[in-house]
C-alpha cells in the first residue's frame, strides 16, 4: 500500500460493528483490527473512534431492545465498552500493537487546559506501538449520549491531533443525491468541495436503531473537521479492506474537502 497520509482518524459506526441482532460482528472486528495494524505497519498512524458500546452492552444485559432511559444507556455503555476493548486488545495484540482506551467529554474541546492535556496524551500514545481507541465517556456524561455522537467526536479528535484525514465508515457507500434505500435514482456524490445549503438539504434523518448517527451528523462532522483543515471521507465499512484504498488516496466513497488549510 502506498503511504499517502501520516495520521488518520477512523470512525466506525455501530451498524458496521454489529449484526442485525445487535450483537457484535466478531469476524468483522477481527478483520478491522488486522487491517488497521497493517496500515500502521506501512507508516500511517491510526486513531480509532469506535461506536458499538451501548449496542454491545444492552445485548449482554439480556435486554430485547436498546434501553430508552439515560441511565439504561449509560449502564449498557459501561458493560459494552469492556466487551469492545477486550476484543480490540486481543486481536491487535496478535499483530504486535497495544490498544489504549481514551474516553473523552466535550470539555476536552471547550477547556484549553484539558485540550492541551488530551493533545499531549495522544502525542505520547502515537509515538509508540499503541493504537488509541476513543469513545465518549457515556457512563458519566449525559451529553455524551444525548448530543453529538461519535461522528462529531471523531471530527473533534481529528482536529485535536492535527490529522491528515478523517475516515467515517458507515453502512452506506457515501453521500448521495437522495436516500439510495428508497430512491432508485439517487447517485453518489464523489466530491464535496463545500457544504452548501443545497448539500445540507440532501441529508436525511437519524441512522439505524442500533446507531445514533445519520447524514446530518456526518455533514456536521465534515464541517468541524474541515474547519480544522482535515478532509473527511464517508465510505461503506462492510469490508474493512476499503481502508487500504482510502489511505492510499484512491477515490472511494465521498470526499469532503476542508474549508481551511490544515495547521502545522
Amino acid at each position: 500500500m502506498e503511504k499517502r497520509y501520516s495520521t488518520a482518524v477512523i470512525k466506525v459506526g455501530t451498524s458496521t460493528l454489529t449484526h442485525q441482532t445487535g450483537m457484535l460482528d466478531i469476524r468483522k472486528i477481527e478483520r478491522l483490527c488486522r487491517v488497521i495494524c497493517d496500515i500502521e505497519n506501512s507508516g500511517v498512524r491510526i486513531v480509532l473512534v469506535s461506536s458499538g458500546a451501548v449496542s454491545a452492552g444492552w445485548v449482554k444485559m439480556g435486554l430485547e431492545r436498546p434501553p430508552k432511559t439515560v441511565s439504561g444507556k449509560q449502564a449498557a455503555a459501561a458493560i459494552g465498552q469492556c466487551e469492545l476493548m477486550s476484543l480490540y486488545s486481543r486481536y491487535m495484540r496478535d499483530y504486535g500493537y497495544t490498544v489504549a482506551q481514551v474516553l473523552l467529554t466535550k470539555d476536552v474541546v471547550e477547556i484549553p487546559l484539558q485540550k492541551e492535556n488530551a493533545q499531549n496524551t495522544f502525542e505520547m500514545l502515537l509515538k509508540g506501538r499503541s493504537i488509541p481507541i476513543v469513545n465518549e465517556n457515556d457512563t458519566v456524561s449525559h451529553e455524551g449520549i444525548r448530543i453529538g455522537g461519535n461522528d462529531i467526536l471523531a471530527a473533534y479528535v481529528a482536529g485535536l491531533i492535527n490529522a491528515d484525514l478523517l475516515i467515517n465508515l458507515s453502512d452506506v457507500d457515501g453521500f448521495f443525491t437522495g436516500n439510495p434505500a428508497t430512491d432508485e435514482n439517487a447517485t453518489l456524490i464523489p466530491l464535496v468541495e463545500k457544504i452548501t445549503p443545497e448539500i445540507e438539504a440532501l441529508a436525511g434523518g437519524a441512522g439505524t436503531e442500533r446507531g445514533t448517527g445519520g447524514m446530518r451528523a456526518k455533514l456536521q462532522a465534515a464541517k468541524i473537521a474541515g474547519a480544522a483543515g482535515v478532509p473527511m471521507v464517508i465510505a461503506n465499512g462492510k469490508s474493512p479492506d476499503i481502508l487500504y484504498d482510502i489511505c492510499a488516496g484512491s477515490s472511494v466513497g465521498t470526499l469532503f474537502l476542508p474549508s481551511k488549510e490544515k495547521n502545522g
